[in-house]
């Protein structure tokens, strides 16, 4: 089966149109890196290509791959793995990016777990690096870090969840102390088709956090405590991904 994948540049089409900034009025590109100047704005477009490091993976599996590919990145991930963005990210942001499960029926390949963590920070070191090593990729391990979690097709396809993390690290072990639930989805609508593409939009703007994936809000949640600062990771596990287009976007 071909790939899906879908233009979110061109006109006419509906999710652009309803994420399109009508502010925008200067691009200039500068070295690798293209900055769109915006007015109170500037969105930062990472060639992933050309910043392979800007970009840091945590892997559980050792044969777990990295393959650079022109604008994209192909993901290998025989057991658990976060792509880290190494910039630290602060303040009124929306990031943005493409991303596919790819499933041609080859081994290694299975249609789940098109995920995000944002706003990560560890409150127990000065950064999430101190203790990457700790973590090895291993997603309970994962407790111990204070973020936004998105699972999108997670637990085999079967569930799409919301949480926070609180980086209460007894979750690592004991389960009662692990984050609730804060939106589910079931409903075939919300999970994963194999070979398309998805375009992601996270917004984190005054305490105000929402998931956007072709263009649907999904999530709309109002944090009393808001995560303001951290860093982003694409994750997966047991999957073959694609991703592209990755853009942070600064809001006043």
């Amino acid at each position: 089966m071909p790939l899906l994948r879908k233009s979110y540049l061109c006109q006419g089409n509906k999710n652009v149109c309803s994420e399109k900034d009508p502010t925008m009025n200067s691009i200039r590109k500068i070295g690798h890196r293209i900055f769109l100047f915006l007015a109170g704005s500037v969105i930062q477009s990472v060639e992933l290509s050309a910043q392979t490091d800007l970009w840091q993976p945590e892997a559980e599996a050792p044969e777990s791959r990295i393959v650079w590919k022109g604008d994209t990145v192909e993901i290998f991930a025989p057991k658990g793995l976060t792509l880290w963005y190494k910039e630290k990210i602060s303040g009124n942001v929306v990031i943005r990016y493409d991303a596919c499960i790819v499933n041609t029926g080859k081994a290694g390949e299975r249609t789940s777990d098109l995920n995000c963590f944002w706003m990560a920070s560890d409150p127990q070191a000065k950064d999430i690096w101190e203790r990457m090593a700790e973590r090895q990729g291993i997603f309970n391990r994962c407790y111990a870090l204070r973020m936004y979690y998105m699972g999108y097709g997670g637990n085999y396809n079967t569930t799409t969840r919301f949480r926070r993390y609180d980086g209460n690290e007894r979750g690592i072990r004991e389960p009662e102390f692990r984050p609730g639930i804060l939106q589910e989805y079931t409903d075939s609508a919300h999970l994963l088709e194999p070979n398309r593409w998805y375009h992601i939009r996270l917004e984190c703007i005054n305490g105000k956090v929402r998931y956007f994936i072709n263009g649907t809000c999904l999530v709309d949640y109002t944090d009393a405590h808001p995560l303001t600062s951290g860093w982003f990771g694409f994750r997966t596990t047991f999957a073959h991904a694609l991703l592209t287009n990755f853009q942070v976007l600064q809001k006043p």
